[in-house]
């Protein structure tokens, strides 16, 4: 019995690593929404059998990421409007909690400043792809500040649903270059404390993200 429990226990540590590797693929845009995933190509890529597969497929189904059509197939998830409006409501709870927790001497900050940064420079090279995945890791390290490994878990769901949202329209400045220097100025708000700066920047910072990614998703659906 004890072995049965070990193996069962092995399978689903094996079923969760593997479908977080996905889950950040997805975030750094290595998958395109729409996209079909063959069975035999995804198990072969991550060295495991085609029933840890289909359980990864199953768990990534269930977290909105892909989606099951009968006799067709898995395919990478294409989230709508609804969808985009649904999430920039959980980033809205879950990032202004965390602004709402941080001290200024979180250790946390410095990586924030620096990713602000990072993003400045690949602004300047026109690679508006790398801007959104440094400008994810952003915010991502942002929900760090709670020191909460449950919400940080949340928050990459929510992350990759975004990229999947952000993978049906063209990278370009008109998405992400806005942002730079937003991400800057919240880092500096933190820094210094002023949590009432940050949360009145924050909160106007998603706001016009989300209208700014509901327009450019309708037009791309036209």
């Amino acid at each position: 019995m004890a072995d049965e429990k070990n193996l069962h226990t092995d399978d689903l540590s094996l079923t969760e690593s593997v479908a977080d590797r996905i889950r950040q693929l997805l975030i750094a845009g290595e998958f395109a929404p729409g996209q079909k995933l063959s069975e035999h190509q995804v198990s072969a890529h991550f060295g495991i059998s085609r029933n840890t597969l289909r359980e990864v497929f199953r768990l990534l189904t269930s977290q909105r990421l892909l989606t099951y059509i009968p006799n067709r197939g898995v395919f990478v998830a294409a989230p709508d409007e609804a969808a985009v409006i649904d999430i920039y409501r959980v980033r809205f709870v879950l990032q202004r909690g965390a602004v709402q927790a941080v001290a200024k001497t979180h250790p946390t900050l410095i990586r924030m400043r620096r990713l602000a940064g990072q993003g400045r420079e690949l602004a300047r090279t026109g690679d508006w792809r790398q801007v959104g995945t440094i400008n994810m890791e952003f915010h991502r390290t942002m929900v760090e500040l709670c020191d909460s490994p449950r919400l940080s878990a949340c928050f990459d769901l929510v992350l990759a649903e975004l990229r999947l949202v952000f993978g049906q329209l063209e990278d370009s400045a008109h998405l992400h270059e806005p942002y730079i220097e937003l991400n800057a100025s919240l880092v500096a708000a933190l820094e210094l404390g002023d949590t009432a700066a940050a949360i009145s920047q924050l909160e106007a910072y998603l706001i016009k993200s989300e209208r700014a990614v509901l327009a450019a998703l309708q037009r791309a659906r036209r």
